[in-house]
């Protein structure tokens, strides 16, 4: 509809995840350097949270799609509220291991051959748990019991474990330290601020061919700072009705004055929920294990304790940064 009244090649805004739409944006960069540093220490369990809509999974298959053609063998499970002994089932379905009718414990062993198998062939095993905030302790003791397994001394699995803030609650709420211990990297992303916002837009809108039809005013890219928080799925959902609306009455140009009118007609289908800004959530940027706090004290929430701190973490990052471009080329 709209996107051949504007000449675009495809919906800039839609709302299911597409890393070729990936923007990196401050807190993205930082995550990557992050997420980039847990991939060169091949082992462990590295952490990505953020409130919803703030772009985890776009994120995590943004990196993954840097790593194709090397020699990894990704799995991915998407979680609901799994029990231990569903979540070995969909680890292995996440690899191509077929156990449908078997035990617990001939799955378990599959598995680990497939680990071991992967390792001869120079290959390394990555496994993804997205929305893992919804999986139970026990659940995630089936995980920590999965990352001890070692080929000459060699780890044979890691995992990256993306979800929403309340994991990291579960984290420091106790009983979860020996998981903790094995966390080498973790990053909370933020939402976006105003002049990220606006370049988000911009460049999504530039991936399908915009040539600046419609316009968009700068009050109008003010505006949906104002209405969204800076979180990108709230920015999607709102400029795919924006552009369809602009459509339906042939206008090109979206101001205040149309953004107005599509806020209350969202409001009106009952969906200010989705559209009101969502409260910042305060958590500390570390877990609450010896290991994972000695390493990022650094990244906490406030300001730094002394000019030392300052100094080792703008260190980290740069060092970070080298191996994210060394890791992409």
């Amino acid at each position: 509809m709209y996107t051949s009244f504007y000449k675009l090649r495809a919906r800039p805004f839609q709302l299911t995840p597409d890393y070729r739409f990936f923007f990196e944006a401050g807190p993205h960069r930082k995550a990557i350097a992050y997420l980039t540093y847990g991939l060169s220490q091949r082992e462990g369990f590295v952490v990505i949270t953020g409130d919803v809509g703030t772009g985890k999974t776009i994120l995590v298959d943004y990196l993954f799609s840097k790593l194709q053609g090397e020699d990894f063998i990704t799995g991915k499970v998407i979680t609901t509220l799994l029990g231990a002994d569903n979540l070995l089932r969909m680890v292995a379905d996440a690899f191509g291991i077929e156990c449908d009718k078997d035990d617990k414990a001939t799955v378990l062993k599959k598995v680990t051959s497939f680990l071991i198998g992967a390792h001869q062939r120079n290959c390394r095993p990555l496994l993804i748990i997205d929305e893992v905030q919804n999986l139970s302790k026990a659940s995630l003791e089936e995980l920590r019991m999965l990352s001890n397994y070692q080929l000459r001394e060699l780890p044979l699995l890691q995992t990256f474990l993306v979800g929403q803030t309340q994991f990291r609650q579960t984290m420091a709420s106790g009983g979860l330290e020996q998981l903790g211990q094995r966390i080498i990297a973790s990053h909370h992303l933020r939402p976006l601020n105003a002049e990220e916002t606006r370049h988000y837009i911009e460049h999504r809108l530039h991936h399908v061919g915009w040539q600046d039809d419609p316009r968009v005013t700068e009050g109008a890219f003010a505006l949906v700072f104002t209405e969204t928080g800076g979180v990108p799925r709230r920015i999607n959902l709102l400029f795919d009705r924006l552009l369809l609306f602009c459509f339906l009455e042939e206008r090109h140009e979206i101001d205040e004055p149309v953004l107005g009118a599509v806020l209350e007609d969202m409001r009106e289908e009952g969906l200010p929920s989705v559209l009101d800004r969502p409260q910042e959530t305060r958590i500390p940027d570390r877990l609450a294990t010896d290991r994972f706090a000695a390493a990022y004290a650094p990244t906490r929430d406030g300001p730094s304790s002394s000019a030392t701190e300052i100094e080792a973490l703008s260190v980290r990052v740069a060092e970070l940064e080298q191996l994210l471009k060394e890791r992409t080329g």
